[in-house]
């Protein structure tokens, strides 16, 4: 696990590697914010890019922890290798509250993930994301500003 610069990590967050993974690899970068009651379960590897932002009880899943086949669960076995899967969350991604990323997804920067998606395929930069099962809604346009005014009244 590596952690980058200016992180803020909620409690109650979880990490956990699977077991028999080679090497299971978490790496975050810098500026990230992880929300309360987050989960980010690695099975290869998961990449959490630059400014990205976790809300609440947020779950990245990269291997399941059984397998699909109900007779190999009732035995205790462990989930497949072909169950397993990489997250890349590339720079600038915000995931709202309660989103789940399964294994085998990239998401491209700038995009946001509506609350409670459930992301199952991968998506290209500047994308809104949502639904369950997730879907493109609309591509995201920023109008770059030299200034963020506050409110004064």
């Amino acid at each position: 696990m590596s952690i980058g610069n200016d992180c803020r990590i909620s409690g109650k967050t979880t990490f956990s590697g699977r077991t028999d993974s080679t090497n299971p690899t978490l790496t975050i970068g810098d500026n990230v914010d992880i929300g309360w009651q987050t989960t980010i379960a690695v099975g290869d590897k998961i990449i959490i890019g630059n400014n990205v932002r976790i809300a609440s009880q947020g779950f990245l899943c990269g291997y399941p922890g059984h397998p699909i086949d109900p007779h190999l669960r009732a035995q205790g076995l462990a989930d497949l290798p072909q169950q397993i899967g990489s997250i890349i969350l590339e720079d600038d991604v915000w995931v709202c509250t309660r989103v789940t990323i399964i294994g085998n997804v990239t998401i491209g920067s700038g995009s946001i993930i509506a609350t409670g998606s459930m992301v199952t395929k991968s998506f290209p930069p500047n994308t809104l994301i949502a639904g369950n099962p997730a879907k493109a809604i609309k591509k995201l346009t920023y109008h770059p500003s030299s200034t963020h005014s506050e409110d004064t009244s």
